[in-house]
């Protein structure tokens, strides 16, 4: 039985029930063997009126996860903002189905029935208590469907479109209490997210209930926007996920805590809450508001309070990434090959960004005799600092290319999103911050170009020194039709640098309308090509490509090299930007080819004669040991963190009176 049968039983049934998993199967055997109309459920009254409705709703979450408290010992919430829709039982909405089935105990639990008042679903638990949102599994699957429809919000205000799950459907299903585990992750191939629950390692007790001794991951702000950033990216860059280069193996990982952390910031409660020990002061005092104070109460703070159990599942990425010492000579340490080694440069180079923008805005900030800050204003500021940060973040990804990135694509792509809709950087200079944070971790920007600023992509006639073509164009269609876009690269394929007689393909085109805060408007297209060759070992010095050693890579493996690049057209059809990683570029395909030769990744797949030409598909858990050396073009498999499934059977973590068994840790352990 798979979790695709799981959602199918969900879908048709309008009341589902609590009811065993042999249950489940036996229904669902059921239907497969006789099939039956599925009657529609009727309207609600909200979608039968004609009247305006709000578009967006608030919903109450746990800011953090249940590890963070206020001054009075109380869980950190907050109340964030969502698109606006009515709900069916799940919470189920247009891009989330929240399916709480617990594979554990065999359990699928019922969720709530959300009413309407004045055209947006009632919040149930705004003035629940702490106890109640803990042992509430109603509760968790509305946390976790706030969460995912904030982080999918923020994805797509600020790309300026809707934004596609990778699998292709519309909506993505989420289990939030999966199974008895210390793991969470995101599988394309189930269409959805799953979210475990685990016996704290330092509970002492007989009976572990959810109140004491049980640890959620759903209930974690960090670990949902975490996972949910994967299977954006995915949707976004689904050729990320290809074997190429240390970067583009560490970035998965570094953008989606990025994307966790940053959207953490951005919230008022958390900024508020770790300013240690000024929870209860109206004021703070300047020397609180260094960099290095700074880093120490708001980052550190942040990396203490995650805690020790739930580290089991988000790893201590963040704690590490805060406590990197910069240095350019660690991108060429072998410790920082490693993937998730490696993506916390990326997360540090960010963070400390932040904290220096933050520093520099505070101090200009009027002060008392006393030397003390208004802490409102301290708040607000690195609140909108986050806030810039991730939009800048999110932003990029359509700025970089999208075969083969590496942390200088990434950084230039960083600073030429936010000129293109930000030009004026003066007041903040968050350009001049990253640069200057990158670079002490030794990443420097990818374009030589930038006119008067460093980093910034050129324009394809400064790269080549020859006009485009636009004769034969057609603006209108090719905002939206891969077909009239490819046309334009065809004629123009000398200029853009493409490589004769390999396969090409336009693979997205995507109309974005961007409006920053003081709303100015950019309208862009993106679409993006890709070029695929597959030779044997035998043809590549013919080719031009140098071959790794024999014993690394044997004349009976085949190779498949990428090439491509991202068009970004502005208004009124001209491109403005070529984004490339070319499979002309010989040197840098010959790099490729090396590491992952050196890595392992020939002497691993099978020989020409027994393997499809086209390919294959991986493994998940494998790309965790090295996510770099996956060839599958449809990523089918789990983003985990954690630790491998166990075989654990337990009771429902809400029924009190419950013994759950402790995870195993096993030498699969991944984070």
């Amino acid at each position: 039985m798979t979790w695709k049968l799981v959602w199918q039983f969900y879908a048709i049934h309008a009341e589902p029930k609590i009811c065993s998993w042999q249950t489940c199967a036996r229904k669902i055997k059921a239907l497969v063997d006789t099939p039956s109309k599925v009657k529609p459920r009727p309207p609600s009254e909200a979608r039968e009126r004609l009247l305006p409705v709000p578009r967006t709703q608030k919903l109450t979450i746990i800011a953090q996860d249940p590890g963070v408290r206020d001054e009075d010992n109380c869980i950190l919430r907050a109340e964030v903002e969502i698109p606006a829709e009515t709900l069916e039982p799940g919470p189920w909405g247009y891009r989330v189905h929240v399916v709480d089935y617990d594979a554990a105990s065999g359990m699928l639990w019922k969720p709530h029935d959300y009413t309407l008042a004045n055209g947006v679903v009632v919040d149930p638990f705004a003035d629940k208590t702490d106890r109640e949102l803990l042992s509430n599994p109603k509760f968790h699957q509305q946390n976790v469907y706030a969460i995912i429809m904030r982080i999918l919000a923020r994805f797509e205000q600020a790309l300026g479109r809707r934004v596609s799950w990778s699998f292709g459907g519309h909506q993505l299903k989420v289990a939030p209490h999966a199974s008895c585990d210390a793991n969470a992750f995101y599988s394309k191939e189930d269409e959805g997210l799953f979210l475990g629950y685990f016996v704290d390692p330092g509970f002492k007790g007989k009976r572990p209930t959810a109140e004491n001794g049980l640890v959620f991951s759903c209930l974690s702000h960090d670990v949902t926007a975490h996972e949910t950033t994967h299977a954006l990216v995915d949707g976004l860059r689904e050729r990320y996920t290809d074997p190429s280069s240390p970067d583009q193996a560490a970035f998965h990982e570094g953008i989606s805590d990025v994307v966790a952390l940053l959207s953490v910031f951005a919230l008022r409660e958390v900024v508020a809450g770790l300013l240690v020990n000024l929870k209860s002061k109206k004021t703070i005092h300047k020397r609180e508001l260094t960099a290095k104070s700074l880093r120490k109460s708001a980052l550190f703070g942040l990396a203490e309070e995650m805690g020790e159990a739930l580290a089991q599942v988000r790893g201590e990425a963040l704690r590490r990434s805060v406590e990197l010492m910069a240095d350019p000579k660690k991108l060429r340490d072998p410790e920082f090959q490693e993937p998730h080694r490696r993506g916390e440069i990326l997360v540090a180079a960010i963070l400390n960004a932040m904290i220096e923008i933050w520093a520099d805005r505070l101090e200009g900030l009027r002060r008392t005799d006393k030397g003390e800050v208004n802490l409102s204003r301290v708040v607000e500021e690195g609140q909108r600092i986050a806030d810039t940060l991730l939009t800048m973040a999110i932003r990029a990804l359509d700025y970089s290319p999208p075969v083969h990135l590496e942390f200088g694509d990434y950084l230039s792509a960083l600073l030429t999103a936010d000129r293109e809709i930000r030009p004026d950087d003066s007041v903040y200079k968050f350009r001049t911050a990253l640069l200057d944070s990158f670079a002490r971790y030794g990443v420097k920007p990818s374009s030589p170009y930038g006119d008067n600023e460093p980093g910034i992509w050129g324009s394809p006639e400064q790269e080549v020194n020859q006009s485009l073509s636009y004769a034969r164009s057609h603006f209108e269609p090719m905002q939206r039709d891969a077909d009239e876009v490819f046309r334009f690269v065809w004629e123009n394929r000398d200029v853009l640098g493409l490589f004769e007689g390999v396969y090409t393909q336009v693979q997205s085109v995507r109309p974005c309308v961007r409006v920053d805060r003081d709303g100015f408007t950019l309208r862009e297209t993106v679409a993006e090509y890709v070029q695929i060759i597959r030779l044997m070992p035998a043809e590549l010095k013919k080719a031009g490509y140098t071959r790794p050693d024999g014993t690394l890579l044997p004349d009976d493996r085949e190779v498949s090299l990428h090439g491509g690049g991202t068009l970004i057209f502005d208004e009124w059809g001209r491109l403005k930007y070529h984004i490339h990683n070319r499979l002309g570029n010989k040197k840098k395909q010959s790099e490729r080819l090396q590491y992952l030769a050196q890595s392992g990744y020939y002497l691993s797949r099978k020989p020409q004669s027994e393997a499809v030409r086209i390919g294959g598909q991986g493994h998940f858990a494998r790309m965790h040991l090295n996510r770099g050396l996956n060839r599958s073009r449809k990523i089918t498999e789990g983003w985990a963190v954690g630790i491998t499934p166990t075989s654990a059977k337990a009771a429902h973590p809400h029924e009190k009176s419950s013994i759950v068994q402790e995870p195993d840790q096993t030498e699969d352990a991944i984070d």
